[in-house]
């Protein structure tokens, strides 16, 4: 079954940020993940505004999306913006049946 990865994110410090960006696409590739969507248009339609970059990705499974974010490559991308460049919430979440 398919999960996905949602993050928002503020970003602080662009040009540290982007040093992040840059490696996440080869990163999510080789853990099987699919970018649905990256930035682009938005409306919060509700919740705090706090948050201008949302991202959803596609895994193949909860277990791979997982994996990904506790990746060592992925934790030092990370290490760019967590040094203060962005902050960022990421959940991940099965697809399915929501009366579960």
């Amino acid at each position: 079954m398919p999960a996905y990865w949602v993050a928002r994110s503020k970003i602080n410090d662009p040009v540290e940020y982007k040093k992040y960006t840059d490696q996440i696409p080869g990163i999510i590739a080789r853990h099987g993940g699919k970018v649905l969507a990256r930035g682009g248009r938005y409306e919060i339609l509700e919740g705090p505004d706090k948050f201008q970059r949302f991202v959803v990705i596609e895994f193949p499974t909860f277990e791979q999306g997982v994996a990904c974010f506790r990746s060592p490559e992925y934790d030092a991308a990370a290490a760019f913006r967590r040094s203060g460049a962005g902050e960022v919430e990421t959940i991940m979440v099965d697809a399915g049946d929501a009366t579960r």
